[in-house]
């Protein structure tokens, strides 16, 4: 039984339709209920294998409320797919304090709030996977997106510490690390990106089986350590834009 936040569209719909193809019984949850009704319908026509929970990710209340919802439902969470999140392209001096505040509590808080919710019934059973999807701006920040890649850096390590906290009582937690990648929030930039199904189909192969932090496509670990061991010259690289 997989939980899977921001699910109305890009990534986490497409997690969900990968997990759905693998059998899998979904809680969806996104704040776009007219959307997640008409994916639980694609993927379920039943209703008995999917279920749509209108959930703001900014709202401590709201997310107790959903997971509540989903062990009533399901009995059980295997794993939690904590996707939601928001990006806003703005150099520093442009962010208003909402739309700061907005990307730390959605980006970070949420996938905090998500895990806490939901480890108590994973603790119960000595097992469950928590994948959080974070970014390669976690390790290589490109203009305009030093509040995003700061939210997402908080997430990757987040989930180091949080799997030597609880991997000793048989759960495992990974670090989702996506590039640029076709989807809502990429649309305007001007060259190929790989779809949204790339990251969707690895999130399902995670959960078949674990790793602790996977960066996609692969190819962007190189640059992740060109900035690490030589942040000079990556400069001349992120000059050409931000990173997702």
């Amino acid at each position: 039984m997989i939980l899977i936040t921001g699910a109305s569209s890009g990534l986490g719909e497409a997690a969900a339709r990968a997990c759905a193809r693998d059998g899998a019984r979904l809680a969806l949850a996104a704040r776009r209920q007219d959307r997640l009704l008409q994916l639980v319908e694609e993927l379920d026509g039943t209703g008995e294998r999917a279920v749509a929970l209108c959930t703001d990710m900014r709202d401590p209340e709201a997310i107790d409320a959903m997971v509540a919802a989903t062990l009533e439902r399901f009995g059980r969470i295997d794993a939690l797919v904590a996707n939601a999140g928001v990006g806003y392209a703005a150099p520093v001096t442009e962010l208003t304090d909402e739309l700061i505040r907005e990307q730390v509590d959605v980006n970070l808080l949420g996938v905090v709030r998500c895990a806490q919710a939901v480890l108590p019934a994973m603790l119960e059973a000595r097992r469950g996977h928590i994948l959080a999807v974070a970014s390669v701006a976690a390790g290589c920040v490109m203009p305009g997106s030093a509040v995003y890649g700061a939210t997402k850096a908080a997430v990757v390590a987040f989930c180091e510490g949080l799997g030597r906290e609880v991997g000793p009582h048989g759960i495992a937690v990974t670090a989702i690390l996506p590039g640029f990648i076709a989807t809502p929030m990429t649309e305007g930039h001007p060259f190929p990106m790989p779809p949204a199904s790339l990251v969707g189909n690895a999130v399902a192969r995670l959960i078949r089986r674990p790793r602790r932090r996977v960066v996609i496509p692969g190819w962007y670990g190189p640059l992740m350590t060109i900035n690490r061991i030589a942040p000079g010259l990556f400069d001349a690289i992120a000059r050409h834009g931000p990173a997702r």
